[in-house]
């Protein structure tokens, strides 16, 4: 009997890891970021249509580029100056026009009341630097929050026969099969475990 379909939304957003790829397939590390409240990854596809004889004689599907921007509480500093590929010199970060980002893969999960979640991984991108911004105090106390952007590219992914920009994977609640296969083919590291170790 075939698995039945899940028709759960998600009510929520988790697990912010990024990972420093190169040009390689594996991570040199695996990094979270904590607090990610929205994330919005846009996959934009057309239809393109040949035109012959006063009708369409064929079309084909363009993909267009995958954009990326997530919203965090906050974002360290240690984690702009890795994702951006920051300089710094006696404690102090700078940006410039020569920053050269480094190529990052990144997973994050989209969580369900039931405990389940679907992780979502993409391969290999670019960030770029977030807007500076801040408010008066007022009245009442209001929390700032960070949005930071990016743009994703085909890589290749083991055991897929052509490169691939996004992958999925859901686990039912209280399971991490897929989760842990698609953090190895997304930074070709295991999922990182909380435990110390030795531990």
């Amino acid at each position: 009997m075939p698995e039945e379909k899940v028709y759960r939304a998600s009510t929520g957003v988790d697990e912010f890891y990024y990972g420093e790829v190169g040009e390689g397939v594996v991570a040199d590390y695996i990094e979270r970021v904590k607090f990610l409240q929205t994330i919005n990854v846009e996959m934009p596809q057309d239809i393109v249509r040949a035109y012959g004889d006063n009708k369409t004689a064929e079309m084909a599907v363009s993909s267009g580029d995958i954009a990326v921007t997530a919203g965090f509480h906050k974002i360290p500093l240690e984690d702009k100056q890795k994702l951006l590929g920051l300089e710094v010199v006696e404690g102090i970060t700078a940006m410039g026009s020569e920053d050269n980002p480094p190529y990052v893969a990144v997973v994050f999960a989209k969580t369900h009341e039931d405990g389940s979640r679907e992780y979502v991984g993409l391969p290999k991108g670019l960030f770029t630097r977030p807007n500076v911004t801040g408010n008066t105090k007022g009245d009442s106390t209001e929390f700032s929050s960070e949005e930071i952007a990016a743009q994703f590219m085909d890589r290749t992914v083991d055991g897929f026969t052509k490169e691939k920009s996004v992958l999925f994977a859901y686990d039912k609640a209280g399971t991490t099969t897929n989760r842990d296969d698609l953090f190895s083919k997304v930074f070709g590291k295991p999922y990182p475990s909380s435990t110390p170790e030795g531990a």
